[in-house]
Order: C-alpha cells, then structure tokens, then sequence
C-alpha cells in the first residue's frame, strides 16, 4: 500500500519537532508566531555552542590568526547566503542587524532626487514605507501602487508604467500582514521600465526558495532569525554589484573607510560590502549560519512549505467552518484564502457580526498556551485596505512554519471556537 505524502510529511515533522522543537510539548506552548521569528532548533545551538568551545575568533579588522579564523568564517556564512538565495557572482552580501537596517542601507544611499520617483506597494512592512521620507527629502515623488479588497496589488505592472523610471520600486514577496505572495515577475518588469527594484523577502524565504537568477532583484533584505531562529540581530542586504555601485552613502564609520583624514576633511570608501558594514561585524553570531542553513537543508524548503501550505489550508477550512447560533460565521478571514504562505490574519466576530477586540482573542489563546500575534503587524498599507469595511482596528495573524504540528492547528481552532 502506498503511503500518502501528507502522512510522509507528518511523520517526517513530527520527528523533526521532537528531536529541535522538545521544548515546545514540555511547556504546553503552540507557536504560531513565526512570522515574528522562528524557534531555534536544538540542534543548531548545540553545533555552534561546539564551535565556539573549540574556535578562537576575534576582531576581523585585526590581521592576527583569531582575527583571520573570523573573516574565513564570515567569508563563508557569504557564500551560503548567495548559495541559499541561488545568487551568483553579480551578487554580494551585506551583513546587518536585520531586514530593516537592510533596507535603510538602500534608503539613505540611493541618488533619489527631483527627476526621480521612488514606488511602493501599499501592502508593505514600515521599515520600506519609511524609503518614502529619504526620496521626499531629496525632492523624488513618491507613488503608492494600491490594493485590491482581497489585498493583491491592483494591476501594478500598469501602475508601474504610468509612475514612470528612473527610480526606486519596492515591494514584498510576501505580505507579513496576510501571507500573500506578490508577483515575482514584478522585479523584471519593474526593471525593463528603468527601476532599481528592492524586494523585501524577509518573510517569504524562511518556507520558499528565491532564485536569483530567475528573478533578478537588485536588492533583497532578509533576516536569519525568522528562517531559523538562531542567532538573533543578523540579517543582510544581497546586493547586485552593479546596484550597489550606484547607491552613495552619506556617512562613514570603522571598517568602511580606505582611507579618512580630519584635515582635510576627506574620505575614500571600501569597494562593494565594506563598504557598507558599519563596524565590527557580528562575528561570532555570523559564525552560528552555517549550521542554521545546514539544517533547512535537512528539512528542504520544497518539504517546508508543502507541510506550512498543508497545515494553514487546515486552519483555514476548520475556522471558517465555525458559526455562531444564529448561523452567522465566527471568523473574518483578511486576503484571499488558499495562500501556500502559512499565515492566516482573522477577526473573531461577535453575535453582531462586530470584531472582537484582537487583544482579547490574543489573550485567551496567551492563556491557553497558543501563541499568536495581535495587531496591524507594522503593515498600516495592508491593515487600512483590510479594515476598511468593518471599522477594525486590527486583527490575529497566525503564522505557520518548520515547528508546527496539527495538534497546535487543533488548539488555536478551539480558542477561536470557544467564543462561540
């Protein structure tokens, strides 16, 4: 007899969240907020908990054996990024705090000015809303590509021709606020149209493969903390070189300068990511990504996100399912449902057809040990379309990924139902 491969998938998470995720069972918790951030796997602390208790790493500005075994080690985590994002050698990584710093990296340097536009999506996290006040600083207009009622971009390649380049277009690959996955294709076209395009893909890769190759972004901003928990306070700007040469940056600091005198007063900055990594980088968190990506290697992303698509097309057929006594649903779901994006943004509605209170729902599921997220998600573009019509001032957003289980979908379905 055949096994299915739902129940390969099963089988496979389930050993997979007792082996790294133990922890989880032990202290009752379904965690359902990895789009904030996935839980560190058990055995990726364990492997960089040895490597530190054998390694001597130090300062990589320095030129001494502890300095070089840190510029190797950062040197590799580099080509992992470009290997994990099938990036080839046009490419270079910028290593930063996160995907914000990221993205700031490309909003203070870009050449915005009066013969400029700088574009975004609606449907995007505020650390790229906030482009907007470096390109209207320097006199660029600024445009907004709107969103539909089931929040998709609303014909934005038309959009886009009519905002016209030369400029800046950023977007996500995938929506934080509701799971939705933006047009890849959006990156060619906005690029034959004479745009650099920046692409927020920090909550798209921790389940999806992005190549590239095939779609060839001129900046991409991640965080490795939400695809595998571990360190915290590493993300990275993945730069095509040619892009990278166009941005000019309005300060230096140590470790991005050639050369710096006080008089006169000039300077001279490094080529390519030097010159962009603002002091001494996180060696020693940067050292823990080799065995972060060894282990989505193991699981396999293909795998990952057929188990995340598998396990909120669950969530969403049971929630929707639920109704009041009256007949009426007991959930309001924001987006267009069938997403393989893992996450699911809901109301709970009361007899009235009204929202309930988001920090009402997120306590009691608190109290039940399911843990998800309450609010606007930092996405105010996303939330004003979706709450346009029923007076909400924010939602839940349950967010799927490597750790979850169906048992965790089973809990979070039965707070929702409880306020029925």
């Amino acid at each position: 007899m055949l096994t299915s491969p739902i129940r390969l998938a099963d089988g496979f998470f389930a050993e997979l969240r007792e082996r790294e995720f133990a922890r989880l069972d032990e202290n009752g918790i379904a965690y359902l907020d990895h789009g904030g951030s996935a839980p560190h796997a058990a055995s990726h602390v364990a492997a960089h908990r040895e490597l530190l208790a054998r390694a001597v790493l130090g300062n990589p500005h320095s030129e001494h054996a502890a300095s070089q075994a840190s510029s190797r080690a950062i040197d590799a985590a580099r080509r992992r990024v470009l290997r994990f994002l099938d990036a080839g050698d046009d490419y270079v990584v910028c290593f930063t705090a996160n995907a914000s710093t990221a993205i700031k990296l490309v909003a203070e340097a870009y050449p915005f000015s009066r013969a400029s536009v700088c574009v975004l999506s609606a449907d995007n996290h505020n650390s790229v809303n906030g482009i907007r006040e470096y390109a209207r600083r320097a006199g660029a207009s600024v445009d907004y590509l709107p969103l539909r009622e089931d929040l998709r971009l609303d014909d934005p390649e038309a959009r886009l021709a009519a905002a016209g380049g030369p400029g800046l277009f950023a977007f996500p690959a995938q929506s934080n606020f509701s799971g939705l996955q933006h047009p890849l294709s959006l990156v060619r076209t906005a690029r034959s149209l004479g745009f650099h395009v920046l692409l927020d893909a920090a909550a798209f890769v921790p389940a999806h493969a992005l190549s590239l190759r095939r779609c060839p972004a001129d900046f991409v901003a991640v965080s490795f903390y939400k695809i595998f928990g571990y360190p915290t306070g590493i993300g990275a700007l993945v730069a095509r070189r040619e892009a990278l040469d166009a941005l000019a940056r309005p300060w230096f600091a140590g470790g991005t300068v050639e050369h710096v005198s006080v008089q006169p007063p000039r300077h001279r900055l490094r080529h390519l990511h030097e010159g962009f990594e603002d002091g001494t980088p996180d060696f020693i968190g940067i050292s823990a990504l080799e065995d972060g990506f060894s282990l989505m290697d193991r699981i396999g992303l293909d795998r990952l996100a057929c188990h995340v698509a598998d396990l909120a097309a669950e969530l969403v057929e049971r929630v929707t399912s639920l109704r009041r006594g009256n007949g009426w649903p007991l959930v309001k779901i924001y987006g267009a449902t069938g997403e393989p994006a893992g996450t699911v943004t809901f109301n709970v509605l009361d007899a009235d057809g009204r929202c309930v209170p988001f920090g009402e729902v997120e306590a009691r599921a608190s109290a039940e040990g399911v843990h998800v997220r309450g609010g606007c998600f930092c996405n105010p573009g996303a939330a004003e379309t979706a709450f346009r019509s029923d007076g909400a001032i924010g939602a839940v957003r349950a967010s799927i990924g490597l750790a979850n289980n169906r048992r965790d979908i089973a809990r979070a379905v039965d707070v929702i139902a409880s306020f029925a």
